[in-house]
């Protein structure tokens, strides 16, 4: 139930596109553009084509990051994130964190699901050649992300708990809890940016936990 209102929600953000062309992915933008594409068949037989451009740092601070759909290389539709596009069959719901993209994806009516494909000059779209091309290497990095961000969690975790336990009605109630790390603040501040690393590499796979890359972000 929850799960439908917020696509219903999603879907009164969508307003009609204009119709300007799609432009093409340019190298600079790879920090700060992200484009995908789904191409699904008509019963007549041909193809619709779906882009979905998001220029994610463009006003990332103030909430006002929006998804643009394209069909057939001309604007179709807008949305504010996250949004729900309606399109044949189905849906293309986007969202994103604080890293980049963590959904783009096509619902069917049925209720299966299915990503989009990173265009092949994007950063997802260099970052999925790889995985194809070095599955050993790109398996690897991706460990190594999971690592940062468990390492991450884990001393946040016990940097909560510690205040959170010296409240009185809780002290007295729980006992009061000492960490056993104490880590130098260098040691913070390198593993706070490792952790957050390790979520732009996350993101650019659109691999997203709620308390992994949340507890990053």
């Amino acid at each position: 139930m929850f799960e439908e209102w917020r696509r219903r929600r999603a879907a009164r953000r969508v307003r009609e596109g204009d119709g300007r062309a799609l432009q093409r992915f340019r190298w600079w933008q790879l920090p700060g553009r992200a484009l995908f594409r789904l191409r699904l068949p008509r019963p007549s037989g041909t193809q619709v084509d779906y882009a979905v451009d998001v220029r994610h740092w463009q006003n990332q601070g103030s909430g006002e990051v929006e998804a643009h759909l394209y069909l057939d290389d001309r604007q179709h539709a807008v949305s504010k994130l996250p949004a729900a596009f309606p399109v044949e069959g189905g849906t293309i719901e986007v969202a994103m964190s604080g890293f980049g993209i963590k959904r783009c994806h096509y619902m069917t009516t049925g209720g299966a699901e299915k990503q989009l494909v990173p265009d092949s000059r994007s950063a997802e779209g260099r970052r999925a050649r790889l995985d194809r091309e070095h599955p050993v290497v790109s398996r690897g990095i991706g460990l190594l992300s999971l690592v940062l961000l468990l390492i991450g969690a884990c001393l946040l975790l016990l940097q909560i708990v510690e205040p959170v336990s010296q409240i009185p009605p809780v002290a007295q109630r729980f006992g009061s809890f000492e960490s056993p790390i104490q880590p130098p603040l260098w040691l913070n501040l390198t593993l706070g940016a490792s952790a957050a690393i390790a979520g732009v590499e996350r993101a650019l796979r659109l691999r997203y936990h709620w308390l992994l890359d949340g507890a990053a972000n």
